[in-house]
């Protein structure tokens, strides 16, 4: 099911916003009055994309946007009057994706869905990208030194290396298994 959350103070606002991603494809619309509400919305329900207003009662669009993004990453559209750019820093500091200024109509609602999906996905690919680059570092690391190590205890590196990827296969375990295994032993 995509659930979409609409976060405004104005009732009739929220409304029309969740009439256009109704038209967009979402099955499931949640609508909160302020930032707090939000919060505890997108923790509870994990929607798949939040529009909010910037300026509300109880707690902010832009704090509420920083909250809700350290919890799980979302993206968000803001909704603003504001186009001052302490607002836009922040909002990009907060991880919005895409903002549109009131009033606007649904022609310009869509595209700002759009862009701030797009954003999302490219930013969660480019997150996926640097944490498997990290994991492929560090296990390089280990290799490394557990085949200085070995390497200490009189094998060549070419041995040491085709000794770390028998090990692994033999025992069915990663390389970097084997090498954090053996660098315990060797301590």
């Amino acid at each position: 099911m995509k659930t979409a959350l609409v976060v405004d103070d104005e009732p009739l606002l929220r409304r029309q916003v969740a009439e256009t991603l109704a038209s967009y494809g979402f099955d499931k619309i949640l609508e909160a009055n302020d930032g707090a509400e939000a919060v505890a919305a997108a923790e509870q329900n994990r929607p798949m994309l939040v529009v909010m207003d910037v300026t509300m009662p109880v707690m902010d669009g832009v704090t509420a946007a920083e909250k809700i993004g350290k919890v799980r990453s979302t993206p968000i559209v803001l909704l603003t009057g504001n186009t001052d750019r302490e607002t836009l820093d922040r909002a990009r500091e907060a991880g919005v994706m895409s903002y549109l200024v009131k009033p606007f109509n649904e022609d310009q609602l869509v595209p700002a869905i759009d862009l701030a999906i797009h954003h999302f996905i490219q930013a969660s690919t480019l997150r996926e990208e640097v944490a498997k680059l990290e994991e492929t570092l560090e296990t390089r690391k280990l290799v490394e030194r557990a085949k200085a190590a070995l390497i200490r205890q009189g094998l060549s590196e070419p041995e040491a290396y085709r000794k770390l990827q028998k090990t692994a296969m033999d025992k069915r375990r990663s390389m970097k298994e084997v090498a954090e295994a053996i660098l315990l032993m060797a301590e």
